[in-house]
């Protein structure tokens, strides 16, 4: 287990620099390649160089190839000197059987480099810095650039990766976000359909200004619920080796239901992960199921309630975008008033 205060932050991208495009969980079907060519298209626009792996504009029993082959893929390009960066398409649904065929204690001696994007490739950022220590970003997935005008907040992601190290980087809550996505194979060069009204809240019901610091640590509930309890998922071990500076802990919610979301938060909460936080940040709820007498609010009262840390939910993070691009293991600062907010982190 990595200390935060030691966690590595792969140095900034700059133009020239080699991208790596490969899909460690769901590959990109035909229909979609459209789509694919104009995000890879944009990499290539800001001045980058582009490699794509082999598993990656292919999609069959639900990824894109075998675990091994995704595996030594993947290991190959985080490993490889003249690579500055992995950026998988999206995330997808079976990355945890790549737990157990990558060396992350291995990659503990190798350079870090950035591996950027969400939904189930948490389940690959999480051991990545708790294990092999480093800084990882859950942000926009590449796939999301292939829009023909990309908003303020998930451009966002550029000028992260781009940062000197020692600069804080400070991003704002979003002014709408996307309930509804456009079809990007009708439509690949589609753009974010902004059409509700975003507000942070706080949990508590109160209106007050709140201000929280700590290291960042978190992902996708749906995925990183199935991590706790492993060496995968040690996030007791970071808490407490984040010593005075302390964790926030932040999740989202793809396609859980609400009594499977109070399951995996309590899942958690007994586990430790809510032990010792200085806060909770929670993303905007995608899942649409709901039953007549439990809510997500329910769950979220059900899981959360006697938590002794204080907790914003319906933040710019997860599946419905825009999202901020947030950086496990850097230190952070939240903001919060009136309904919106700022998050400015310190890669040190």
């Amino acid at each position: 287990m990595h200390n935060p205060q030691t966690l590595r932050f792969p140095k900034p991208l700059a133009a020239g620099d080699l991208i790596a495009v490969t899909a460690p969980s769901s590959g990109v079907p035909p229909a979609l390649h459209p789509r694919l060519d104009l995000a890879i298209a944009a990499l290539e626009h800001r001045g980058f160089r582009v490699l794509e792996g082999e598993c990656l504009r292919q999609q069959a029993n639900g990824a894109s190839a075998i675990p091994r082959r995704r595996a030594d893929e993947l290991t190959a390009f985080l490993t490889a000197p003249e690579i500055a960066a992995v950026m998988p398409p999206w995330g997808g649904n079976l990355a945890i059987e790549l737990l157990d065929l990558v060396d992350f204690d291995a990659l503990a001696s190798s350079p870090a480099k950035w591996f950027s994007g969400f939904s189930d490739l948490s389940t690959l950022h999480l051991p990545l810095t708790t294990i092999a220590g480093w800084a990882t970003v859950h942000g926009p997935n590449l796939m999301q650039f292939g829009a023909s005008a990309v908003d303020e907040t998930t451009a966002g992601l550029w000028a992260l990766l781009t940062a000197s190290h020692g600069v804080d980087f400070e991003q704002r809550s979003s002014i709408a976000f996307e309930r509804v996505s456009a079809d990007w194979k009708s439509n690949p060069g589609a753009n974010l359909v902004a059409s509700e009204k975003t507000k942070w809240k706080r949990f508590d019901g109160a209106e007050a200004p709140l201000h929280l610091e700590g290291r960042l640590i978190g992902g996708c509930l749906d995925t990183l619920s199935r991590l706790a309890g492993t060496r995968y998922g040690n996030v007791p071990a970071y808490i407490a080796s984040s010593g005075k500076e302390g964790t926030l802990l932040y999740l989202e919610n793809a396609e859980l239901a609400p009594f499977e979301v109070a399951r995996a938060l309590h899942c958690l909460r007994m586990h430790g992960w809510l032990d010792g936080l200085h806060g909770i940040l929670l993303g905007r709820n995608a899942a649409t199921g709901s039953s007549d007498d439990f809510t997500y609010m329910d769950a979220l009262r059900s899981a959360l309630e006697g938590v002794c840390c204080p907790t914003l939910y319906d933040l710019d993070i997860g599946h419905l975008p825009p999202q901020v691009s947030l950086v496990n293991g850097a230190f952070a600062k939240i903001d919060y008033a009136a309904g919106s907010g700022s998050i400015v982190q310190q890669f040190r």
